[in-house]
């Protein structure tokens, strides 16, 4: 992924917009990051406005989106008047193509009224998922993500998730070490875990209930993920019935303890695969799964990829 057109569009986020420029658009091939060719499209050239008080001047017109390797739309204000047909014809033809395509924030509503997003799973800016659902039915929403890929398209929540969006974009073509170079320059998380981005597990922190019944079992859980726990020993390490411990573990939590043991158990695969060279039935055996298929599936319907190839892209 070397050449990435950046979709210039009236109203569009000044926070967006710089992140791309930073994450794309500067030279770090001093720390062996590879030189992109980031371009700014807009559709006729002209000046784009910004939102809050900036004003852009592209370098392209929508011809930079003809052979670009990836295509972002940062977020702006939710389209009120259909989309200028050259700029569908032009997402389509690209995605046609098999570019990537990834909108940030609320540039989800720019993807869902060019029809790109119909049939497909989504997200965008919490404040704004509900709106999108009731606006293009044929969206799948899911409210709690960070980022969603869905063949070849990619959306993200707002702010910050932009980031690790992108930053995951680049992990995937480039390699963790890449991502992590531009991550520091950036100040940022290289690998945020948190909500439910797609390919990133959602390990429950243990400090972090409400209950500190709860965070001292999470924590205790933790330690021994190697061993089949069962939620009537979480129990009984809390002290309480099985029934009453679910029910207060999802009220804390959200999840149930047989979810959260999962994640956290897929969680500890990640980390032993990005940091071991542990052969991946012994990552299973120590994750708790006992076999490696097992690994293998629950690795794959949560991550999204499987485990000897998470590896070669995250390992170091």
């Amino acid at each position: 992924m070397r050449s990435v057109a950046l979709l210039l569009h009236d109203e569009m986020s000044v926070l967006d917009y710089s992140v791309v420029c930073w994450v794309w658009g500067a030279d770090r091939s001093h720390a062996g990051v590879p030189r992109f060719d980031l371009r700014l499209c807009s559709i006729d050239g002209a000046p784009v406005t910004m939102e809050p008080a900036a004003l852009v001047r592209p370098t392209h017109t929508l011809d930079g989106l003809d052979d670009a390797d990836l295509i972002v739309i940062p977020g702006a204000g939710i389209p009120r008047e259909p989309l200028d047909g050259r700029l569908v014809e032009a997402l389509h033809a690209a995605a046609g193509r098999g570019a990537e395509i990834a909108a940030l924030c609320s540039g989800a509503f720019v993807l869902a009224a060019a029809g790109l997003l119909d049939g497909r799973r989504a997200t965008t800016h919490w404040l704004l998922t509900a709106q999108l659902a009731e606006a293009h039915p044929g969206i799948t929403v899911d409210p709690g993500a960070l980022f969603v890929a869905d063949g070849g398209i990619w959306t993200s929540a707002g702010a910050t998730a932009g980031i690790d969006l992108c930053l995951h974009l680049v992990r995937l073509a480039h390699g963790v070490n890449v991502a992590n170079v531009i991550a520091r320059h950036l100040v940022a998380a290289g690998h945020r875990d948190g909500g439910q981005a797609q390919f990133v597990a959602r390990p429950v922190p243990a400090t972090n209930s409400a209950a500190p019944d709860i965070a001292a079992t999470q924590a205790w859980a933790l330690d021994r993920l190697d061993q089949p726990l069962t939620v009537a020993e979480l129990a009984a390490h809390a002290r309480t019935s099985p029934r009453t411990f679910a029910r207060h573990f999802a009220d804390y939590t959200g999840t149930t303890p047989a979810q959260w043991l999962l994640r956290a158990r897929i969680a500890r695969a990640q980390q032993l695969l990005e940091s071991t060279t542990l052969p991946i039935d012994q990552v299973a055996a120590r994750c708790g799964f006992g076999v490696t298929a097992l690994l293998r599936r629950h690795f794959s319907r949560l991550i999204g990829t499987s485990p000897g190839r998470y590896r070669r892209l995250h390992g170091h």
